[in-house]
């Protein structure tokens, strides 16, 4: 049952109530969507308070807290960004008032505009002191030393989240879209490449820093770009595209999958697909083929890659033939893998705290395109099903050892199956210590039974987020893609086509 058919059967279910309350779907149906409503304001009323408890008296929000309330000494641009969002799904929910929010999105707002950034770009640099605001150049946990960076992907978050708050709240205008009119992400574009930087450094670390151009002629532009579609970075292409002059023919310079030559043997499998040209642009329509489902992989095979970006963008109903069929394989992809292949009995696997310590990717390896693969469990099992004729296949047959979920992927996976997604969440919060007075922790080995006791800003924003659009009918997307994103992005979804299915 995806949202709308959800919200179609409740709204059914309450008419007949009234109507017929005599009737089985007035007393059972309509109770149990009332019940499954409650559960998820239950529990996006915890994961706010823990954002309370995470955010410093300037606004910003640290990066994570631990169980005892300890938070971490950096925040970066997502972690605020994910503060705003929050608050303002906060707000949608009636957790707080209007005039909270607004204060508490000001403040935010006020100290952004007080932070050290790159002048010539105007984005913010990756890591900061929460407490102070203070650009940090030496790591808080071990003393190491911090180049600053000017991460493309987070800044785009935080652009996003300046977008929604002048959308949502006409007195926090002026300021939201004072910052965020300063922020050009046609610094990250390479012309030549058609496709975004990873980001730059205004002082390159040894070794770092592989190309030039931009304001100034500076160097400094990371090595690689973002040219795999289905990953985060693509929120900071819808933005460029939309505000600072990034063409159209971006969003098609970027990879469905690798093409399936020889050439390009060392990815995760050789791809099927088609050729088609759009605006000009000749693009590889390839899908990886996943227990008979034809996906359109990640770089990893992780949720948060795939469906953040969803959150704010309703790229299922813009691309119909596109993210319509692939986002809903993706999440039925994650479920049988962590249920029938690795029978962990739970799913929902994306990068997270690690609970032995530490921070990790995991994802289902077979939907993500990197060959060292994001694995499901602490095993780091990987399957290699070989490259057609150019590279013969290795492991095909693992056995997955120790499994590791997140409860923000279940949370992403609401909006295609939110039944499966609240009775995972169900048993794991049943089954394991993890959830405590601010929600859910991070992630759960689901063999040993140990919890990483954190919550994240990151992770703890997306729960808001997919929490916010179920009760509030999408409230935060309509926040983001109003004006410019619609106009710019609607028209570029609407005419590709997937060779995605199943």
């Amino acid at each position: 049952m995806n949202r709308m058919t959800l919200r179609l059967t409740l709204a059914i279910g309450m008419i007949v109530s009234l109507l017929m309350p005599g009737t089985a779907l007035g007393q059972s149906e309509y109770a149990r969507q009332i019940a499954q409503r409650t559960i998820l304001r239950n529990y996006a009323a915890a994961t706010w308070q823990g954002f309370e408890a995470m955010t410093y008296p300037n606004g910003l929000t640290a990066d994570n807290m631990a169980e005892d309330g300890t938070r971490s000494g950096y925040t970066s641009p997502t972690n605020i960004a994910s503060y705003i969002w929050s608050a303002l799904a906060a707000r949608d929910m009636q957790l707080i008032n209007r005039q909270e929010a607004r204060s508490r999105i000001a403040r935010t707002l006020e100290t952004l505009q007080a932070l050290e950034r790159h002048e010539a770009s105007g984005m913010y640099y990756n890591w900061y002191d929460p407490e102070t605001g203070e650009k940090l150049t030496v790591w808080p946990v071990d003393g190491g030393t911090v180049y600053p960076f000017l991460s493309s992907v987070d800044n785009g978050w935080l652009a996003a989240a300046l977008i929604m708050a002048s959308r949502a709240d006409p007195r926090l205008r002026w300021q939201a879209d004072a910052l965020f009119g300063d922020m050009d992400f046609a610094f990250y574009y390479d012309i030549g490449a058609g496709l975004l930087r990873g980001g730059y450094w205004p002082d390159p670390p040894p070794g770092q820093g592989g190309g030039t151009g931009g304001p100034g002629n500076e160097t400094g532009y990371t090595g690689h770009h973002y040219g795999s579609l289905n990953t985060e970075p693509r929120i900071a292409s819808y933005i460029g595209m939309a505000y600072n002059g990034i063409p159209a023919t971006h969003y098609f310079k970027m990879w469905r999958t690798f093409p399936a030559t020889c050439d390009w043997g060392w990815h995760e499998m050789q791809p099927q697909g088609v050729d088609r040209t759009y605006l000009g642009v000749d693009v590889y329509e390839g899908h990886y083929t996943y227990r008979g489902m034809n996906i359109v992989p990640s770089w990893g095979g992780s949720m948060f890659e795939a469906l953040m970006v969803p959150l704010l963008v309703p790229e299922e109903e813009w691309g119909a033939k596109s993210w319509g069929i692939n986002h809903p394989l993706y999440v039925r992809a994650q479920i049988e893998h962590g249920l029938d292949e690795a029978g962990y009995g739970y799913w929902g696997f994306s990068p997270s705290n690690d609970p032995a310590g530490g921070y990790r990717e995991y994802g289902v390896d077979q939907i993500g395109m990197n060959p060292d693969g994001y694995s499901s469990d602490q095993e780091r099992t990987t399957v290699d099903l070989g490259f057609g004729e150019c590279r013969p296949a290795g492991e095909t047959d693992p056995q997955y050892g120790q499994g590791v979920v997140t409860p923000h992927a279940s949370f992403l996976a609401l909006d295609y199956q939110p039944e499966a997604a609240l009775e995972n969440l169900a048993n794991i919060r049943a089954e394991f210590d993890a959830y405590g007075r601010y929600g859910f922790y991070d992630a759960v080995n689901v063999v040993t039974g140990q919890v990483s006791k954190y919550y994240l800003a990151l992770d703890q924003g997306m729960i808001m987020a997919a929490i916010g659009n179920e009760l509030r009918n999408d409230s935060l997307q309509r926040y983001f893609v109003q004006g410019e994103i619609r106009a710019a992005i609607k028209p570029l979804l609407a005419m590709e086509e997937f060779t995605a299915g199943d």
